[in-house]
């Protein structure tokens, strides 16, 4: 896969998680430093013999905290969770297949307590800096993964996706984050937020090694990544609410890659898509991550909701307030919304806005419960809607104006994956230009 061996690309990698001036210790959760060194050997011996097993296979690869591996407490975040000692029995079906791939897994990585926020604080084991400020938020709720990947800890981060914990952090770290099509990737054995919403994806320094670690993710074969022409691509760029209180930071750096897909020929049409209404009508109910929190947790915050990250356990007491009926009437609606908006996006080849609105907040400004909620709720905006409509979407690095990182978000249909990705390919060959 790389030139270079994948054991001196792990020496590189755990070298930088355990630099005590950089952000390991708040990134890095759990470092398997002999299992990842083992499997790294095994990727060098087979690569030396001819017989590498795939484009992964040596990868340097980090995994969210909530996934299950074999043998351990599966944290998710949270220290009570953690002191609930329940240990997982077999690894995540999407873990599994990263380790039969060859993936040479450094590292659980740090998130927002039950990945519930798209800031990507967390008190109980630290926040991770932003790599481009360390006073500022990672994004989240996948943060630990995202500054990981950004500060050479690893090559790819696996996340999870319920609301945008892939494309927030990834937007807000300058790199490239992955949402599929979520039935394309078992669930099975990541502590869930939302059955409904929760999705799992990679992030990463490039397309192409997204699409590898998607593609063993699903159990697909590896894409042949070949950019697809941008010239006469149909891009809708959605008006309204995704630009509404856009900071100079992301308007100026969203300026700029517009600029560079029109000179590759991108036929551009705007859509405004009343649709987006509705949905918000039918959340305007409870939505559907608090209400399924909820029936989650709702035991252990009778028990030990002390314990909890404040702003996250007011999010899940909000599903409290969700009735059976308002819960049943959510799906029939969502369902209807989701063949609406599969039909709506049939004419274009793809839907783009910014992935998020804002860009990283100063940890300062998220130090008030109103704050973190109001700052939570911008960096949510513009990519929640992707799980509501069950769609498929990735957030590329738009070129940098100023001195924080910015997210473009290019959106598909439900099952349009590999040509989302190679329109995504596309897009990052037309920004490195």
């Amino acid at each position: 896969m790389k030139a270079v061996s994948a054991r001196e690309r792990l020496e590189q990698a755990l070298a930088r998680i355990a630099d005590p001036a950089g952000e390991g210790a708040r990134a890095c959760l759990t470092v398997y430093a002999d299992t990842a060194r083992a499997a790294a050997d095994a990727s060098d011996a087979r690569a030396k013999a001819g017989r590498p097993l795939g484009p992964l296979d040596g990868a340097i690869v980090s995994i969210k905290d909530l996934f299950d591996v074999a043998g351990e407490v599966t944290r998710a975040g949270s220290r009570v969770l953690a002191g609930e000692g329940l240990v997982a029995k077999a690894d995540a079906p999407a873990v599994a297949r990263l380790r039969a791939a060859g993936a040479v897994i450094v590292a659980k990585t740090n998130m927002t307590e039950f990945a519930f926020s798209g800031v990507g604080a967390n008190p109980h084991f630290g926040t991770p800096g932003n790599p481009f400020d360390r006073a500022r938020v990672p994004g989240g709720s996948t943060s630990g993964g995202a500054v990981a990947v950004a500060d050479g800890m690893c090559e790819i981060a696996i996340g999870t996706d319920t609301g945008g914990s892939t494309r927030i952090p990834a937007a807000l770290c300058g790199i490239v984050g992955w949402k599929p099509s979520k039935q394309r990737v078992p669930t099975d054995g990541a502590f869930p937020l939302s059955f409904t919403l929760d999705s799992i994806g990679p992030m990463a320094g490039s397309v192409a090694e997204c699409a590898a670690a998607d593609a063993v993710m699903a159990g697909e074969p590896p894409p042949a990544l070949e950019p697809a022409p941008l010239s006469g691509l149909r891009l809708g760029i959605l008006q309204g609410m995704p630009f509404e209180g856009i900071d100079s930071t992301v308007a100026a750096a969203w300026s700029a890659g517009i600029d560079a897909f029109g000179r590759a020929g991108v036929r551009f049409s705007d859509e405004r898509i009343a649709l987006i209404d509705d949905m918000i009508a039918v959340n305007a109910k409870g939505g559907f991550a608090p209400a399924e929190a909820y029936a989650i947790h709702r035991e252990r915050l009778k028990a030990r909701g002390a314990g909890i990250d404040p702003n996250v356990r007011s999010r899940i007491e909000r599903g409290a307030g969700v009735s059976a009926a308002d819960y049943i009437e959510m799906a029939q609606a969502r369902a209807r919304l989701v063949k609406a908006m599969d039909a709506r996006l049939a004419s274009l080849d793809a839907l783009a806005l910014p992935t998020t609105p804002i860009a990283a907040p100063r940890l300062a400004e998220v130090a008030t419960p109103e704050d973190f909620g109001r700052r939570n709720a911008m960096l949510l905006r513009n990519t929640a809607m992707v799980n509501f409509f069950d769609l498929c979407a990735v957030s590329l690095p738009l070129p940098r104006v100023g001195r924080l990182a910015t997210g473009l978000m290019l959106v598909g249909r439900n099952g349009q994956d590999r040509r989302l990705i190679q329109f995504a390919a596309a897009f990052e060959r037309a920004f490195a230009a």
